[in-house]
């Protein structure tokens, strides 16, 4: 944790910068956690006690279970100031204290948290953290309370309780209106993943080497958390085993979720309407003189938000059809039992499915103003199904019970996928190029390196010639025959057939394999739905090395033919060229004839310079003198 501690001493200044863009008051404090200061988490040994980092050179601060460092401040400064005053810490065991330090940041009143306010809890860690009865390895074995226990800004019950349960540490969150970010070690992502689901309001993200990217994570986090919306319902402890709780989100885009009842990417205009549906597994038991049952509490929390809901339930475990009579834990009339249970789908489940009233063996659905609630048990309705082009169950199934039936032809949740293949053929007749499966009428590759409608495209992937080599090769080694065929039709994935002549049977592409003998063997590879189908021509294109020989002669020969034949043709237009000019030379020197003889004459000739040497020099020129000639063109 050096790294990330380090990190976190410049990371405030950046932090409370950009999350001035989302928020107009930031606060931000600091607590630090390590695990419980008992053996055998820690070492006990004196030395080891003061400095567990003893062994390393290291000076490390003793370990604790929870210190609240620093109570939540908008003084960017002393925070920094804070942080760089911090020293890290050791213990035994690989998993740490985190869900100690959190529930105390969670209840206590310390820490500073603003109840108008959004609440961020950032937990950084690169180990996982203890469950509860971990601690009995320790012999602690008092269970955790929820309470604050804060002495001096230090957990005091460290050695004391055990571990909080994950549903300690949900419920407290939910009360204090936290929403966690957890900003773990990459080799930790997965056990943080399997855990952070039982945590309403909880973001996970990586955290990179040297904590690099620890403003962004909770940049996103922020965001992601904000826009997700959803409900927590809690009905109290004593009765909760009693009731069953079903929560429906509709959201914006029309979709609509059950179970966790949360909708993500909200913005801030638009609408979530909650369907919350409780029902009771058995009757309390008669808590007044006149048989009459106490009401029980429940309360809806929206996650993150510092509201509630209080709803005071009252069991309908009275019956008033026939001769009248309790319908609790005693004996119930004939009449009241069998009208009951002609309003039950199931033996056991709700009566009218929680949304309806019994009437003498009938049911009287609820109004909503979500849509209309019909059927035997009050089963079906038009708005807690999925959604597809918004319309329930896509136009394609009917909502039952929180569920589509579809039609036939029709599946998936919302009814939007077609059971029918026709969208994924090829051209070619091929489901989805033979390399694919159609899924709600559309192919999903199975190379996620192909894509196109039908997986037709892959600029990445290997040729398909060359992937086929190994296979050609070894039925060509072992023959064409039958027999021999065998064998290697055990190791390639293709099917294998020999043809005479593969240009007269395929007609387009077809590869080519060069043997070791410097032949030339045509095939061709076609996909099918049972695998790639290989046919191999038996006749290669066997060319010898003095073939070779007599070809490299011939491209010789040729080329040294043409050279030459350039070489003389341009000489002959150079002679050509040449001939008008010897002939015009001829007649200015004709030896022959006297008036042309040349005569000598003699001419000095000086050069001077700006400054004239001491020795003039000069040069003697022959000039030779022609008489002119009438006849001079």
């Amino acid at each position: 944790m050096r790294h990330t501690l380090d990190r976190l001493k410049t990371v405030g200044m950046t932090l409370s910068h950009h999350m001035k863009q989302h928020s107009s008051d930031f606060r931000v404090g600091f607590g630090s956690f390590v695990d419980k200061p008992v053996s055998p988490y820690i070492n006990m040994h004196p030395s080891k006690i003061m400095n567990p980092c003893s062994d390393y050179e290291v000076n490390c601060r003793p370990a604790h279970g929870f210190i609240h460092v620093l109570p939540i401040t908008e003084n960017m400064t002393q925070f920094k100031q804070v942080i760089q005053q911090q020293r890290i810490s050791g213990n035994m065991d690989t998993p740490e204290g985190g869900f100690d330090a959190m529930l105390q940041a969670a209840v206590c009143q310390d820490i500073g948290w603003r109840p108008e306010a959004k609440h961020l809890l950032l937990m950084m860690t690169d180990q996982p953290s203890h469950l509860a009865l971990d601690s009995r390895l320790a012999g602690i074995v008092v269970p955790h309370d929820g309470r604050c226990h804060l002495v001096d800004s230090t957990y005091s019950q460290a050695a004391n309780m055990e571990h909080p349960t994950m549903g300690q540490l949900a419920e407290k969150l939910l009360e204090s209106s936290i929403y966690s970010i957890f900003a773990v070690d990459v080799e930790q992502y997965k056990w943080y993943e399997d855990l952070v689901q039982f945590l309403p309001g909880t973001y996970l993200g990586k955290l990179l080497p040297k904590a690099a990217n620890l403003t962004n994570i909770v940049l996103d986090a922020y965001k992601k958390l904000l826009s997700d919306v959803g409900v927590e319902v809690g009905i109290e402890d004593s009765e909760a085993h009693r009731f069953w709780v079903n929560i429906t989100a509709l959201c914006p885009n029309g979709s609509t979720v059950t179970g966790n009842g949360k909708c993500s990417n909200v913005k801030p205009s638009q609408k979530v309407v909650f369907n919350v549906t409780v029902g009771m597994r058995e009757c309390p038991p008669q808590r007044s003189p006149g048989g009459a049952v106490g009401e029980v509490a429940a309360v809806v929390r929206p996650v993150g938000f510092n509201e509630t809901v209080s709803v005071r339930i009252r069991p309908a475990c009275e019956c008033g059809c026939g001769g009248g009579g309790s319908c609790g834990d005693g004996p119930e009339p004939p009449s009241c039992s069998s009208a009951v249970d002609g309003c039950r789908e199931e033996e056991g489940g709700a009566v009218c499915g929680g949304r309806g009233a019994c009437v003498c063996g009938t049911c009287v659905c609820d109004r909503s103003n979500l849509g209309i609630v019909h059927g035997k048990y009050c089963e079906r309705d038009d708005f807690s199904c999925p959604y597809s082009k918004g319309v329930v169950c896509g136009g394609h199934g009917q909502c039952v019970s929180g569920y589509c039936l579809c039609r036939p032809g029709w599946t998936g949740d919302s009814c939007s996928c077609p059971t029918s293949t026709d969208g994924c053929v090829d051209p070619t007749g091929l489901v989805c190029s033979g390399v694919g499966e159609c899924v709600c009428g559309e192919c999903v590759c199975h190379n996620p390196r192909r894509w196109g409608p039908f997986c037709e495209t892959c600029p990445t992937c290997s040729n398909s010639c060359q992937s086929q080599w190994s296979c050609v090769e070894c039925h060509l080694s072992n023959g064409v025959g039958r027999a021999h065929a065998q064998r290697c039709n055990r190791t390639c994935t293709a099917l294998v057939a020999f043809v005479d002549d593969i240009t007269e049977l395929i007609r387009g592409e077809f590869c080519q394999y060069q043997s070791r003998e410097q032949c030339f063997f045509r095939f061709h590879v076609q996909l099918g739905s049972q695998g790639p189908h290989l046919r191999i021509s038996r006749h290669g294109e066997c060319m010898s090395s003095w073939r070779y020989f007599h070809t490299f002669l011939s491209v010789f020969l040729l080329t040294v033919v043409l050279g030459l034949g350039i070489l003389a043709v341009t000489r002959l237009l150079l002679r050509a060229q040449c001939w008008p000019w010897s002939g015009r030379v001829s007649q200015r020197f004709d030896d022959n004839r006297k008036d042309y003889a040349p005569t000598t004459g003699e001419k000095t000739i000086t050069y001077r310079r700006d400054c004239l040497p001491d020795n003039p020099m000069e040069m003697h020129v022959h000039v030779p003198k022609m008489p002119l000639n009438d006849a001079w063109p």
